[in-house]
């Protein structure tokens, strides 16, 4: 899978090696160094995970072609008839109308603003903590994928560099103890009041809950933004080393909610019922969040319910 879609990227960098390159060069050879070449952005391919189903949609040959606000007044609409001319061609691309808006000529500006839903200073290349609080994980991931190609003039990946610097340390531990308050909530407080009830649909949604929100952990604690949610689980498999952790939750999403283990059970919150394979689980994914949270600095002594060391990650910031 990993390997289809690294292919991808492969197969759209010799379409720009063979075709774009020398068409600017040809055309447009005073502006070259000023024109920053690469696939990244909106869409699995981007990211390395595109695969036969992927294909139905969205999908084609084609480069992100990104000017600065000056350079884009200047010649992007000549730039941008001209590569669209070039993909054109027959045999050369499989646009959709969707794709075109995430390929071909666009400013810097517009490219990381349009992704992360905020005025971005890219030509100052900073970000203010307020704009940082209030930036999406996934969005984050979007904006730093795929690869570079060519920028000689530099402003595209400085910007790029800028996120991938990742969060202030004050926004990292803020969202760090947002994330393991939701843990604790979700899959090891209420996913067991629900089941004593006998309200499986809510257990669920605790489950799926606590599920994301492990996750989110794990990616903030490896210092890397997850991708669109349904891409985030087949990343943290890439980076989980050890495999333990993806297999718990491999494990949890397969399991239905166990009414027999909640019979004649009555909810204690100092006593875990540990007949439901889920409770289980979801100790056993607190040690190994709780591990990485010790790890990190974060914390001096490991304990499952991560709720209990909020305030230690927040104050030590």
């Amino acid at each position: 899978m990993a390997d289809q879609g690294s292919n991808v990227i492969k197969k759209n960098r010799r379409f720009y090696d063979e075709h774009v390159a020398p068409m600017i060069r040809e055309k447009f050879g005073e502006y070259e160094s000023r024109i920053a070449v690469g696939l990244a952005g909106e869409g699995s391919d981007c990211f390395g995970f595109d695969d036969a189903i992927s294909r139905d949609h969205d999908f084609g040959t084609g480069v992100c072609l990104w000017l600065t606000d000056e350079d884009m007044a200047r010649f992007g609409r000549e730039l941008d008839q001209a590569y669209c001319a070039l993909v054109e061609e027959k045999d050369r691309s499989f646009y959709t109308v969707r794709l075109r808006e995430r390929r071909g000529v666009m400013s810097i500006h517009d490219f990381y603003s349009n992704i992360l839903r905020i005025d971005c200073d890219t030509s100052g290349c900073t970000m203010t903590n307020q704009q940082w609080m209030a930036l999406d994980h996934a969005c984050l991931a979007t904006a730093v994928n795929g690869e570079v190609f060519r920028d000689d003039a530099g402003v595209f990946t400085r910007f790029r560099n800028l996120l991938l610097g990742y969060y202030p340390d004050r926004i990292w531990r803020i969202r760090l103890a947002e994330k393991m308050h939701d843990y604790s909530a979700s899959l090891q407080v209420n996913y067991a009041r629900c089941m004593s009830r006998d309200d499986t649909v809510a257990a669920a949604l605790c489950k799926a809950k606590g599920m994301e929100a492990a996750m989110e952990l794990f990616f903030l604690l490896k210092r890397v933004y997850p991708p669109y949610y349904k891409w985030t689980f087949r990343a943290l498999k890439n980076l989980d080393e050890v495999g333990e952790l993806s297999a718990r939750l491999q494990e949890l999403a397969e399991l239905p909610c166990s009414k027999e283990a909640w019979e004649d059970t009555h909810y204690h919150p100092n006593r875990p019922n540990f007949k439901d394979r889920v409770i289980s689980l979801a100790e056993d994914i607190g040690y190994d969040l709780s591990e990485m949270l010790k790890l990190a600095g974060l914390i001096s002594h490991m304990n499952p319910y991560l709720e209990a060391d909020v305030r230690k990650v927040l104050q030590d910031g």
